[in-house]
C-alpha cells in the first residue's frame, strides 16, 4: 500500500512542470487563460446572443407540413385549418413596441456584460501582479534567510570551539544554537510561502495546480502612477468598469420600463398561410365552389384594452430596481473616491518606508565593511564578521519587504485608474 501511494505521488510530481515567465508573459497568459476571465467572456457571449434571441420574433417563421385526413360529412378543421395534403404557415412581428424595447434592453445588457468582463480582467491582472510580487519576494527573502542560516551555522561552530577551548561560557553556544534554530524556522516558513505562491500563480495563469511558475530573471519596473490624486481620481471615475456596468444596467432597466408601458400599444403581426386541399375533404359537396390551391396573407392587429391590475405592480418593481441601481452607483463613486485617497496615502507611506529601509541597509553594509577592515587589521573576530553579515541580511529582508509593498501599492493605484493591464502587458525595453 505504501508503494502504491508512493507511485501515485511520483506520477503527480512527474507531470508537474515549472514555467519561468516574466511579469508581462504572466499577465498576457492570465488575460487569455485564467478560468475566471474565460467564464466572464462566456457570459458576455451569452448576453450578446440574447439580442439575437430577442430579435428573432421579427423574422418570419415558416412551418410546412400536412393536415391530410379523410372527412365524413361536413369537413371539420384540424387545429384551426382545413384538412390539406400540404400546408405552409408563416408569421412574424411587424409592429411590437414591447419586443422592440426588449431587443434594445438585450443589447444594453450585452454591453454591460462587456464591462463586467473588463472588470474581471482588471481584477485578475492585479491578482497576477500581486502573486508574482509575492513569488519574487519569497524567493529573495528565502535566499537572504539561507545566507543567515549559513552565517549562524558558522557562528555556532565558532562559539562551540571557543567553549571547548574554555574561552567562553556554555551559554554562548546555547545562544548561538537558539539563533540558528530561529533562522532555520524562518527559512522553512519562507520556503513554504514561496512554494504555495508558485503553485497559486500557476493556477491563476490557467496551468495545472500541480505546476509552478517562477519569475524570469528580470528587474520589475517600478510602476508609474499619475502625479496627483485628483487626476487619478478623475481617471478612475471615468474608466471604472464597475461604474459603467451599473450605468448600463440602469439604462437597461429604463428600456425595460418603457417596454412594460408599451404593453398598452397596438400590436401588428404578419400572418400568411397556404393549403393544398384534396377531394377527400368533402368541401366540394358543401360549398358552391371548390379550389385545391388556397392561400392568404395579411396582418393580425391586436389592441390591448385592459391589462389587469398586475401591470402597475410590474412597473413599480422596475422603478424600485432603478432607484436601487442609483444608490449602487452613488455608493460605487464614494468607494472609488475613498479607496483612491487611501491608496495614495499608502503609496506615500510605503515609499517613505522603502527609503528608510534603503538607508538602514546602506548603514548595515557600511558597518560590515568596517568590521571586515578591522578583521584584516586583527581588531575584529570572525564571529563579529558573521554577526555583521547576519545584521546585513536582516536589513536586506526588511528592504525587500518595503520594496515589494511599495510596488504593490502602485499597482493598486493603476488597478483603480484602469491602466494596470496596459502597464503590465506593454513591451518593456
Amino acid at each position: 500500500m505504501h508503494k502504491f501511494w508512493l507511485l501515485i505521488a511520483l506520477g503527480i510530481s512527474a507531470r508537474a512542470e515549472t514555467h519561468s515567465l516574466t511579469l508581462k508573459q504572466a499577465a498576457d497568459r492570465a488575460l487569455a487563460q485564467n478560468p475566471e476571465v474565460v467564464m466572464a467572456r462566456l457570459e458576455e457571449l451569452k448576453a450578446s446572443q440574447g439580442a439575437a434571441v430577442a430579435k428573432n420574433p421579427f423574422s418570419p417563421h415558416v412551418n410546412v407540413g400536412s393536415g391530410l385526413a379523410y372527412s365524413s360529412g361536413f369537413p371539420l378543421s384540424i387545429e384551426g385549418s382545413a384538412p390539406a395534403a400540404f400546408e405552409a404557415k408563416a408569421d412574424a412581428y411587424l409592429l411590437n413596441r414591447p419586443q422592440s424595447y426588449a431587443i434594445a434592453q438585450a443589447k444594453e445588457s450585452a454591453r454591460g456584460a462587456g464591462f463586467a468582463t473588463g472588470a474581471k480582467s482588471d481584477e485578475i491582472a492585479y491578482r497576477v501582479a500581486s502573486i508574482y510580487i509575492d513569488v519574487d519576494r519569497a524567493a529573495r527573502l528565502a535566499d537572504a534567510a539561507q545566507s543567515q542560516v549559513e552565517n549562524l551555522q558558522r557562528v555556532l561552530e565558532t562559539a562551540r570551539a571557543r567553549v571547548e577551548e574554555g574561552r567562553e561560557l556554555t551559554i554562548s553556544e546555547q545562544e548561538a544554537n537558539l539563533n540558528l534554530l530561529r533562522a532555520q524556522q524562518r527559512l522553512l516558513t519562507l520556503q513554504t510561502d514561496r512554494d504555495y505562491a508558485e503553485h497559486n500563480l500557476a493556477a491563476t495563469l490557467g496551468y495545472d495546480a500541480a505546476d509552478t511558475v517562477v519569475p524570469a530573471v528580470e528587474e520589475i519596473a517600478n510602476p508609474v502612477i499619475p502625479d496627483g490624486e485628483e487626476a487619478a481620481l478623475a481617471t478612475a471615475l471615468n474608466s471604472s468598469k464597475e461604474l459603467k456596468r451599473l450605468e448600463s444596467n440602469y439604462t437597461a432597466k429604463e428600456l425595460e420600463m418603457k417596454g412594460d408601458r408599451a404593453q398598452r400599444l397596438p400590436r401588428v403581426d404578419l400572418v400568411a398561410q397556404y393549403a393544398l386541399l384534396t377531394s377527400y375533404s368533402n368541401y366540394q359537396e358543401y360549398f358552391a365552389r371548390f379550389q385545391r390551391n388556397n392561400g392568404q396573407v395579411g396582418a393580425s392587429i391586436q389592441i390591448p384594452v385592459y391589462l389587469g391590475t398586475g401591470q402597475k405592480a410590474v412597473i413599480a418593481q422596475v422603478e424600485a430596481d432603478e432607484q436601487h441601481l442609483k444608490a449602487e452607483m452613488q455608493a460605487e463613486r464614494n468607494r472609488i473616491t475613498l479607496e483612491m485617497h487611501q491608496s495614495y496615502q499608502e503609496v506615500r507611506k510605503t515609499e517613505l518606508a522603502k527609503q528608510l529601509a534603503q538607508a538602514d541597509l546602506d548603514l548595515a553594509r557600511a558597518q560590515l565593511s568596517i568590521v571586515l577592515a578591522q578583521l584584516g587589521e586583527g581588531r575584529a573576530t570572525l564571529r563579529q564578521v558573521e554577526e555583521a553579515r547576519f545584521a546585513e541580511n536582516e536589513k536586506w529582508i526588511a528592504f525587500y519587504d518595503a520594496q515589494f509593498t511599495a510596488e504593490r501599492a502602485r499597482f493598486n493605484v493603476l488597478r483603480q485608474t484602469g491602466e494596470l493591464r496596459v502597464a503590465l502587458t506593454e513591451t518593456r525595453p
